[in-house]
């Protein structure tokens, strides 16, 4: 079976692979991360934001200062309460990837009662940006949609009506441009962290079907080496039990046949050893080319010679002939071939069987008879033989009927592509 190929999108051609698969850091925010260092128990997302909130912290602190100095006389000069207030809003930044509502509706709240007290305007509305982006990108919209509208309405009480009661003294009403300004900042954070939401849902699930992909394929691969190894060793077993089961009969009266049964028994015991060892190693070195080539048709001869020796008389037809198969059809037609002959030895009395190979019409057509009846167990065998040649043909594209015949013997019907369609 050949290797499946995740296809490309051509939409990502050139986009660099931080924006099509986002940020590591991004992951904590999703909890996707586990005990890696990269989010998630015992990862960066049980660590506590320190750093990022004490720029915030310096830069809130430092901006309002400023903007304290350019709004001299218009409104309350920043004093230690002031600052509390900053310093309060900010802090609640460090638990905003554990409980990002409390962030979100406790830094919109430090800030409404920050403009209450009349202080100057400034930097203060970051606090509540990052707090309702956390929300927002943690799947609490709800909240961040809630907590900027009740700064807003808020905003729009104090500035319209409660500004007669509240410092400082002789304050005027808000204009209406700058409420308006005030709703398109509150709308442009909610949009943002809904964009920055959306992104991250979408690298998410880019995440998990890569991981399904992986999955996927290392399924795949158990399922084939699975199969090589049964078709490998069944056949071989076969082969060595019908020798062993000779040469112990022979043993005293016969000799010489003894010998020879034990010489096959050696033989096939080799054989199925190499085959071996070339399935393992492509787990040790994957990605590597095999050290021999795969098994095809072109080593049938010695399907037939192998039955021999194990009592099985085997004619081959050849009609409309076969030409150069591509390594994937190739390999699976001479294990269906093995496995149905494996078969015959192992669960039919017949010592008689016919191979028939027809390539016509884009297809090649294997057929493999044998008289019966079954002994002891069905003719088909135990079920896997048949599954994995199943498989080997459904892979190709192909399919394979496998049964009793009406008079009593068994037959592999198998129809494989000639040429196998390439994922793009």
């Amino acid at each position: 079976m050949e290797e499946q190929r995740t296809p490309r999108s051509p939409v990502w051609a050139g986009v660099p692979p931080w924006w099509r698969h986002g940020p590591p850091g991004w992951r904590r925010w999703s909890g996707e991360d586990h005990g890696d260092g990269r989010g998630g128990p015992g990862g960066r997302g049980d660590r506590w934001p320190w750093r990022s909130t004490l720029l915030l912290t310096v830069f809130v602190v430092g901006g309002s200062q400023f903007a304290a100095h350019a709004q001299d006389g218009e409104r309350t000069p920043l004093d230690p309460f002031g600052r509390a207030l900053l310093i309060l809003g900010t802090g609640l930044l460090l638990w905003r990837h554990r409980h990002p509502v409390l962030v979100a509706f406790g830094t919109a709240a430090a800030a409404l009662v920050y403009l209450a007290a009349g202080y100057p305007y400034g930097p203060v509305f970051v606090t509540v940006a990052v707090g309702c982006f956390g929300a927002v990108v943690a799947g609490h919209r709800w909240a961040a949609w809630t907590a900027v509208g009740m700064l807003w309405a808020s905003h729009l009480l104090v500035g319209h009506w409660l500004y007669r009661w509240l410092p400082p003294a002789g304050d005027r009403a808000a204009s209406w441009n700058q409420e308006l300004g005030f709703l398109t900042w509150g709308v442009l954070v909610v949009v943002v962290s809904e964009l920055a939401r959306i992104r991250r849902e979408q690298w998410a699930r880019d995440r998990a079907e890569r991981a399904r992909a992986a999955a996927r394929r290392a399924d795949e691969e158990r399922l084939r080496i699975a199969r090589e190894l049964h078709d490998v060793l069944a056949h071989s077993i076969s082969v060595i039990n019908v020798q062993a089961g000779v040469g112990l009969a022979l043993l005293d009266s016969d000799p010489e046949q003894a010998r020879t049964a034990l010489t096959t028994i050696k033989e096939a015991s080799k054989e199925a050893l190499g085959e071996v060892r070339q399935v393992l190693d492509t787990l040790r070195t994957p990605g590597e080319a095999p050290r021999a080539p795969a098994p095809g048709l072109d080593r049938l001869p010695e399907l037939v010679e192998q039955a021999a020796s194990a009592g099985l008389t085997v004619e081959v037809e050849k009609t409309g002939g076969v030409p150069k198969l591509p390594p994937g059809t190739d390999l699976a037609a001479f294990r269906i071939v093995q496995e149905a002959l494996t078969n015959v030895v192992r669960h039919s009395g017949s010592r008689h069987a016919r191979v028939r190979l027809d390539a016509a019409q884009g297809t090649l057509r294997l057929r493999i008879d044998d008289d019966g009846p079954a002994t002891g167990t069905d003719a088909g065998g135990s079920g896997n033989g048949l599954a994995g040649m199943r498989e080997r043909a459904v892979a190709l594209g192909g399919t394979i009927e496998a049964g009793p015949r009406d008079d009593g013997g068994f037959r592999v019907l198998a129809v494989l592509p000639l040429k196998v369609k390439e994922d793009r």
